[in-house]
């Protein structure tokens, strides 16, 4: 193993090898006063001009004109709806207690007042619920409040939209903040980074070295470094690794190796990945192989994986390659993926309403997106079956099957947001690129790693997660 001293040179080394990139008072108005709440058109219809021809033509016959000018039967009174008024004694930390978010959240907007607690509860149910639709309500109501320039509240509301991957919003609620802890400095660079916008995370920490106000520690620099993987930056990587080191006194830590690992990897320079991890003054760690396996994945490199695979035995005795033989089928009843939509986010299941719609809408898809080029990658299919029982069960993936609902479900050019707590695989990465082309709509898929927003074929990770 190399010593710290060694890294510039190293580091030298390694760029050798690479290659840097919104009536007029005489008209007379025949329509009820009123329009019943059953019947707007007489509200929304335009006026009866009175004219002479308009007139009841008066008859010498009595009857006659009483017929004529029998007046037309009196409408019953319309329904009046009065909105119903809270209880005086809602206490609302109550109902948040029980779990009845959805119904603090009416009173507050019929004007019952929250205290700071209600509000600091909400936020953290706006987390965990992952419905940006809900947050942003939460949002609205809290600027008509005393709290609405709280620090710890505003902290709270950026964490719930970078959890959302909208990081404009975070943003916005940012920059207004008088005073930002440095944890949310890394949560910010952090949201930069899984929704893929390198670029902004590493503008956010340079903002703050200008500043002045707080000192980077170690974990800045691993959520920089993870900027400057999503961004595909290497040289900045190794800039900002040596800057840790001698300039900010930090000893890097596995994390921080493991970041430069990222930073190579994902730029496709796996050799100097590995030249690098080789020469690592401390020992790699069960995390480090793992994320090599994942690189050589991505980049089809067979045998770097095979390699990592075997020295990962090492750390997970369960994953000998010996013992790999195609599992019996099992449902993984852990995986569950949630569909944001009419104000709630949903869980996706395959008893879902409509879901032979759902199925029908997925077929019809497939033979657009095989017309676009897509050909199902059957490697991620790991059941002892043949190769069209593979590319049947690729399609029904649970993130597919969701999406699917998604589109017949809501208006046409609507964003789909789908939560899955599970990686998504290889295979229905390219297949949700090339849906989002087919359909018009932007696709933002959330798994266990990071944010996917699909565009016009295209991902915001760059194919590397």
């Amino acid at each position: 193993m190399a010593s710290l001293s060694s890294i510039p040179g190293m580091a030298n080394s390694i760029f050798s090898h690479l290659k840097f990139r919104l009536p007029p008072p005489n008209t007379l108005h025949f329509q009820p006063l009123c329009a019943t709440p059953h019947d707007r058109s007489t509200t929304t219809s335009p006026p009866h001009r009175y004219s002479p021809q308009s007139r009841p033509r008066r008859s010498n016959n009595k009857q006659d004109y009483r017929r004529t000018t029998t007046p037309i039967q009196k409408e019953p009174d319309p329904l009046k709806l009065t909105p119903i008024s809270p209880p005086d004694d809602v206490n609302l930390m109550t109902l948040c207690n029980e779990g009845n978010f959805d119904q603090v959240i009416d009173y507050i907007s019929q004007g019952v007042a929250p205290d700071f607690h209600v509000f600091e509860t909400l936020l953290s149910y706006c987390t965990k619920l992952a419905s940006l639709e809900v947050g942003e309500k939460v949002h609205e109501l809290l600027l008509r409040t005393p709290w609405s320039n709280n620090i710890e509240l505003n902290g709270k509301l950026v964490e719930v939209y970078v959890k959302n991957g909208s990081m404009r919003n975070a943003r916005k609620v940012f920059d207004k903040m008088r005073e930002r802890k440095l944890k949310l400095w890394h949560l910010m660079i952090t949201g930069y980074a899984e929704t893929g916008d390198g670029e902004s995370g590493l503008l956010l920490f340079e903002q703050m070295r200008k500043l002045r106000v707080l000192e980077p520690n170690g974990e800045t620099f691993s959520v920089v470094l993870s900027a400057c993987a999503s961004k595909g930056a290497v040289k900045e990587g190794f800039v900002y690794f040596e800057l840790m080191k001698n300039e900010c006194g930090i000893v890097p830590r596995i994390e921080h190796y493991l970041g430069i690992i990222d930073v190579l990897g994902k730029s496709g320079h796996l050799n100097e990945a590995l030249e690098f991890l080789e020469d690592m003054p401390i020992e790699p760690t069960k995390e480090v192989w793992e994320t090599v396996i994942n690189l050589a994945q991505i980049h089809g490199d067979v045998e770097l994986e095979d390699r990592a695979e075997e020295l990962l035995i090492r750390f997970d005795s369960s994953r000998n390659m010996a013992d790999k033989s195609p599992a019996p089928f099992q449902k993984r009843h852990s995986e569950f993926n949630m569909l944001e939509g009419k104000d709630r986010a949903n869980e996706f299941k395959s008893t879902v309403p409509h879901r032979a719609d759902a199925y029908e809408k997925l077929k019809g898809l497939s033979g657009q997106m095989r017309d676009a080029g897509y050909v199902p990658d059957t490697r991620y299919v790991l059941h002892d079956i043949d190769e069209a029982a593979k590319e049947q069960a690729l399609m029904y993936h649970s993130e597919r099957l969701a999406i699917a609902y998604g589109l017949i479900s809501t208006p046409a050019r609507t964003t789909l947001r789908i939560i899955k707590n599970l990686r998504i695989c290889g295979d229905c990465h390219n297949a949700i690129k090339i849906m989002s082309k087919i359909v018009g709509r932007e696709l933002i898929v959330r798994d266990n790693k990071r944010f996917h927003h699909f565009r016009d074929g295209k991902c915001s990770c760059n194919d590397y997660w």
